[in-house]
């Protein structure tokens, strides 16, 4: 008997879908992130660019739209992408089973929901201000819970793991004060939270993760490299970042350059320990690797700018570079990071080769050229314009980054494996 068998129509590739945001922690939490960062920095340059050029009045806040930049950045954008991260890395660290969709979600729904909020508050609808706090609050909340449950449930100590969550605590205590000063608190519980988010929360957060696994991929990629990762240094840079933070919370800048100059030390060396040295006839460093160690080169280099400010500031008086050190930090050493470990999980985690493509590129080399000309701007004539451009650039940079990889977390993997 003769059965005849009709083929089966080719498979089309899946559409993009938002249901596959929930299948991995760092699909959703990076999308959120890449969301964030590009809302978070439009409303930043139109209100630069209103200012500057006046071409329109943006809505009274009640809070300064520098403090509530802020916070954004420290506390929605940046900690939407360490979130991803430590979601995903926290179970393998710790040698315990990954977590559900149902731990991470929350978590998301928070930063998200809480930074559209707050936005709609800045656009004038005010009661968003508070309702978005809340959110974020709570989205920051059930992160701690879930990461803090694991820290708990494990059997032995990983301290990477402990030193993270230790930032986030600290962080979640920046969240809570920005909250109480909305609702009434003083002035100085918004300008606690500010200094926490970056000394006490990204920092040692970025310091930790950078300190783990810059050796490792280096190790992975480059033959005969030997790893370098002290415990002693970890604690060491922890320790001086919570004095630079006290002074900074006392307003001490004339003493700054007590913690700033042993940092100096500290993450030079480190650069200088954890950099490939290419033997004779080895291939080049792959680009993934090669821009997180550029971007590490960063750090030294804000100490050295907070080091040269600090002394000044104690012999003359004078704040010469004002906020020139602290956007070395966070655009020259976070951004830079971001665009290197993101890129890096999101290639390895879709399925596709480990290494830095077109887009990658530019966004990293823009970040670079976006970093220092944020830095000058304290230091140029009309300081002002040079702010609205460097926030405008911000936006060119990741853009076309932030497109593709965002379709990569709407899209199922390349390999079909799931996650």
């Amino acid at each position: 008997m003769h059965i005849e068998v009709v083929p089966l129509p080719p498979r089309r590739p899946a559409g993009l879908s938002p249901s596959w945001l929930a299948h991995a922690p760092h699909r959703l939490m990076f999308f959120i992130g890449a969301s964030n960062v590009l809302l978070a920095m439009l409303w930043w340059a139109l209100w630069l660019l209103a200012v500057r050029f006046g071409l329109w009045t943006p809505p009274a806040l009640s809070i300064p739209p520098g403090w509530l930049h802020a916070f954004l950045m420290q506390y929605l954008v940046l900690p939407s992408f360490v979130f991803g991260f430590l979601l995903t890395t926290f179970p393998r660290w710790m040698g315990l089973p990954e977590l559900q969709r149902w731990h991470y979600v929350p978590v998301g729904l928070g930063l998200m929901g809480g930074q559209l909020a707050i936005l709609l508050g800045a656009a004038g609808l005010e009661v968003g201000l508070t309702v978005g706090l809340w959110m974020a609050l709570a989205g920051w909340s059930a992160a701690l819970a879930i990461l803090g449950r694991l820290l708990a449930d494990e059997k032995g100590r990983t301290w990477h793991a402990r030193s993270c969550f230790a930032g986030l605590v600290l962080g979640w205590l920046g969240v809570a004060m920005f909250l109480a000063f909305v609702l009434g608190a003083p002035a100085d519980w918004a300008f606690a939270s500010i200094k926490l988010g970056g000394f006490g929360l990204l920092l040692p957060v970025y310091v930790t993760v950078a300190h783990r696994m810059f050796p490792f991929f280096a190790g992975n990629s480059v033959p005969g490299y030997q790893a370098w990762r002290p415990l002693w240094w970890l604690g060491a840079v922890w320790a001086l970042a919570m004095v630079h933070l006290g002074l900074e919370l006392v307003h001490g800048y004339a003493w700054l350059w007590l913690a700033d100059a042993p940092l100096l030390a500290l993450t030079g060396y480190a650069v200088w320990r954890w950099w490939p040295r290419r033997a004779a006839g080895s291939p080049p460093m792959p680009g993934l690797l090669a821009v997180l160690f550029i971007g590490t080169v960063w750090l030294p280099a804000t100490f050295a700018l907070y080091l040269a400010q600090s002394l000044t500031y104690l012999a003359s008086g004078e704040f010469i570079l004002g906020r020139a050190p602290m956007h070395a930090l966070f655009i020259g050493f976070f951004g830079s990071l971001l665009v290197g470990m993101v890129t890096r999980v999101t290639q390895g985690h879709s399925g596709r080769p480990l290494q830095m493509y077109g887009i990658a590129w530019f966004a990293f080399v823009a970040i670079q050229v976006v970093a220092t000309l944020r830095i000058l701007a304290e230091v140029l004539p009309d300081p002002g314009l040079w702010q609205a451009v460097a926030a405008v650039g911000w936006l060119v940079a990741l853009s076309p980054w932030v497109d593709r990889i965002g379709r990569i977390y709407l899209s199922p993997r390349r390999d079909g494996r799931p996650g």
